[in-house]
C-alpha cells in the first residue's frame, strides 16, 4: 500500500463517503466496452473520449461532446441501460467489501455518478452490499465536479460535511470533495499512470484500519508494517 499526505491518519471523521466506480470497484472495462460503442456510432475519436467518462454522469459527458441533434436524456438512458446489461469484469477494489463491512452502516455514504439501477447492478456484481445512504446520479441537478452530491450525502447522513472524509478516484471526484470543503484521500487501484495529487493516496483497501473512538468518530489507521 503506498501511502501519502498523511494528514488524513491524524484527523478523526464523523462519516466517510465514497465514490463507487474506481473507488470502491473496479467497472472500466465494462464502461469502456458500452462508451466505445456510442462514440464510435457517433464518429468519435474513442481513445481519447474514453479519457474523459471516467466520474461523471453519463448525462454531463454527452453534453459535453455538443453533438448536433443528440438528445443528452435520450442517450445516457441507452447508455445506462447498456452498462446495467454488461457487468462483465465489474469486481471490488481489493479489500472494499469487507472495510465498509467494518464502518458503522449511519456513518459512511455512497455518492456516486452513476444511477441508481446500475449503482445496485453493479456493487452486487462486485459482492458488495448497497449502502444504507446513497446518491446517485438521479439526486442532484449537476454532476461531479460540482459539490452538491458530497453535501447531500452528509446532509443525509445527518453531519456537517466539512467533517467528513471523501473516497475518490477520479479528477472531477476529487474537486467536488475539495470544493464541498471535505478532506479527500485518493485510491489508485485503477490508475494506470501516477495521479499528481497532495492528497493522501492508497492503492487498497486490504490493510487499512479504521477505529471508532469514544465520541463515536472514525480515525483512519496506517497499515501495520
Amino acid at each position: 500500500m503506498s501511502i501519502r499526505g498523511s494528514a488524513v491518519f491524524a484527523q478523526r471523521y464523523r462519516a466517510f463517503l465514497f465514490d463507487m466506480d474506481g473507488t470502491l470497484l473496479n467497472s472500466i472495462a465494462a464502461a469502456e466496452r458500452v462508451w466505445g460503442i456510442w462514440a464510435e456510432r457517433h464518429g468519435l475519436d474513442v481513445s481519447a473520449f474514453l479519457k474523459t467518462i471516467h466520474g461523471a454522469r453519463a448525462i454531463d459527458t454527452i453534453t459535453r461532446q455538443a453533438l448536433s441533434g443528440v438528445d443528452p436524456e435520450v442517450e445516457a438512458r441507452w447508455i445506462t441501460e447498456a452498462e446495467i446489461n454488461d457487468v462483465e469484469g465489474v469486481v471490488a477494489i481489493p479489500g472494499a467489501a469487507a472495510f465498509l463491512n467494518r464502518l458503522p452502516s449511519d456513518q459512511w455514504a455512497l455518492v456516486t455518478s452513476a444511477p441508481r439501477e446500475l449503482a445496485l447492478r453493479r456493487l452486487r456484481a462486485a459482492g458488495i452490499s448497497p449502502p444504507a445512504v446513497w446518491v446517485t446520479a438521479e439526486d442532484v441537478a449537476n454532476g461531479k465536479p460540482d459539490p452538491a452530491c458530497y453535501v447531500l450525502g452528509a446532509q443525509r447522513l445527518g453531519v456537517p460535511v466539512q467533517d467528513c472524509l471523501v473516497f475518490e478516484d477520479a479528477t472531477v471526484g476529487i474537486r467536488a470533495g475539495e470544493a464541498a470543503g471535505a478532506d479527500v484521500i485518493v485510491v489508485t487501484a485503477t490508475h494506470m499512470a501516477p495521479m499528481e495529487t497532495e492528497h493522501a493516496t492508497i492503492d487498497g483497501y486490504e490493510q487499512l484500519q479504521v477505529q471508532r473512538d469514544a465520541e463515536g468518530l472514525l480515525q483512519l489507521r496506517r497499515p501495520v508494517a
